[in-house]
This record gives C-alpha cells, sequence and structure tokens, in this order.
C-alpha cells in the first residue's frame, strides 16, 4: 500500500503509530522451558483494538512497549523444545497463527534429606490430602481476572540470599520430586514478606508441602505465590499494593529451615521469578 500512495500513506501511518501506553518494563526475555518469550503482534495503531492471543486455550498477558503490542508468554518447565504457536485475534473476527520458537535447557541437580520421611513417603491420609490440594492448585494457576494496569515490574518480596534457584531438579532422601518452580530467599524466621507488586489476594492456605502459603492475583494470568510462612497478614480479596506486607517469613510445610520460597505464574506456568526483577537477590 505504501508503494502505491507513496509519501501521503507514510505519514498517515506516522500520524496513526502511537506511543505505548504508560507502563512498567516488561520481564526479560528468555525462550527456555520455565522461561518468558515475548511475541510480537504489530504496531499500536489509533483506532485499533489491543489484539488478543492464546497459548493453545489459555488467554495470554498483552502489553506495549516502545511503540509494538506483545504477547508476554509463559513457558512450563516441560514445554518442548522446537516451534510453537500463538493464535492471534486482531479485530472481532480475524484470526491468525504467530510462531515462535523455544530453545533446551538443562537445568542442574539439587540433592536434599529430610529428617522428617512423611513428607518423602506418603501416609494415604496425608497422599489423599495432597492429591486435593494439587487440584486446588492447579485451578489456581489458571485463574484470569482481566485488567488494564497489570505491572510486570516486580519488587523482591524479601531480604535475604538466594539459596534455591529456578528449575533445579530436586531429589529428596534420594527418590526424584518435581523441579524447584520457584526461588527461595533466606531470612529469620519473622522477617517481612511483601507483594511483589499491587494485585488482589486470590488465595491464603496451609498446604501439605507449601505450608502457610498467599497467592496474589496480578491481573491477565499473572500471579505470584508466597510459601512457607510463618504467618499470614492478608484475607482472599484483599487489595495490596507493591511493597505491602502479606506475612512472616517461617518453615511451614517441607522446608529445612526458615526461608521464602517465591514463585511467578504466567498463563499457568511456573516462570522463573528473576525475569521479572531488575535486581536479583544475592547469592550465598
Amino acid at each position: 500500500m505504501l508503494a502505491r500512495y507513496g509519501v501521503a500513506a507514510t505519514c498517515l501511518s506516522l500520524l496513526l503509530a502511537l506511543p505505548p501506553p504508560a507502563r512498567a518494563s516488561l520481564p526479560r526475555v528468555a525462550n527456555v522451558p520455565g522461561g518468558v518469550a515475548l511475541v510480537s503482534l504489530g504496531p499500536v495503531l489509533a483506532g485499533a483494538l489491543q489484539p488478543r492471543a492464546w497459548l493453545g486455550e489459555q488467554p495470554l498477558l498483552v502489553a506495549a512497549e516502545a511503540g509494538q503490542w506483545f504477547a508476554v508468554v509463559g513457558l512450563a518447565l516441560d514445554t518442548e523444545p522446537g516451534e510453537h504457536e500463538l493464535r492471534v485475534a486482531t479485530g472481532e473476527r480475524e484470526t491468525r497463527s504467530i510462531a515462535f520458537s523455544v530453545a533446551a535447557k538443562n537445568y542442574p541437580e539439587q540433592r536434599i534429606t529430610l529428617k522428617d520421611t512423611g513428607k518423602v513417603r506418603l501416609s494415604p491420609a496425608d497422599l489423599a490430602r495432597v492429591e486435593g490440594e494439587i487440584a486446588a492448585i492447579r485451578k489456581l494457576k489458571r485463574h484470569w481476572r482481566g485488567t488494564d494496569d497489570a505491572d510486570t515490574s516486580f519488587v523482591l518480596p524479601a531480604d535475604g540470599r538466594l539459596t534455591g534457584r529456578f528449575g533445579v531438579r530436586r531429589f529428596f532422601n534420594g527418590e526424584p520430586r518435581s523441579p524447584h518452580a520457584g526461588f527461595d530467599i533466606a531470612a529469620a524466621r519473622g522477617s517481612l514478606v511483601k507483594a511483589n507488586a499491587q494485585g488482589i489476594v486470590l488465595a491464603s492456605d496451609d498446604y501439605f508441602f507449601n505450608g502457610k502459603t498467599v497467592f496474589i492475583d496480578h491481573g491477565n494470568g499473572l500471579i505470584s505465590m508466597y510459601c512457607h510462612l510463618d504467618r499470614i497478614d492478608v484475607q482472599p480479596g484483599e487489595a495490596v499494593s507493591k511493597g505491602q506486607r502479606l506475612g512472616l517469613v517461617g518453615m511451614t510445610g517441607r522446608a529445612t529451615g526458615p526461608h521464602l520460597h517465591w514463585s511467578v505464574i504466567l498463563n499457568g506456568a511456573m516462570v522463573d521469578p528473576e525475569l521479572f526483577v531488575s535486581r536479583p537477590a544475592k547469592t550465598r
């Protein structure tokens, strides 16, 4: 079309282009299992609707940066390397597919010895409890609340040393378990735990493995989870601001010492929280 209408069309397209809405910066890109992909959906144009996107049946967070719309895609740890596709809607009926690639990543191993073997070899009653909790958490991870102000620039939720990295393949008392789907911040019992961004308390409960836990819904499929708390100071449905107190560091659930386990969930996938913070936690 530009070739047909020349300079006039070029000027018109420049007039239609809008600066991106005021917002926090997007997470860092990591097109690997457990990472975040940023898939361009096209320019921000005056009068045009914000595009919508899905990975499978799961809706995706869409945000603007540098005059472009991006789908912010959480990649689960079990995502297969290779080509994947998003489904994108740019109008009432128009849909298209956009391909993006995922590279392989090998995470290190961690071997942990627990004195409380009841947290490794579960009784029938504990197993039934855990299965019910897993189902409830799976539902929470798929929660969707549309919003125009999802903040993707996080602060660290606690002060301390990073003692457990995301994605580590774990063995408890020699037995393989799920990868570490968050990171751990070592801190004294009773230390402050704060919200990494504004949101609404989605749920809080005392789980077998996670202990006392809070879920914060930041909108558009972005959720944070804070585990092993000694005390919870917020209630489901409560609006919280960035940096607001949520509770205190503890060692409830399956924990070898006081620390905060912090997870970030994006479109149902557990992803590396460090991609969302500009200042990483201090390593030991």
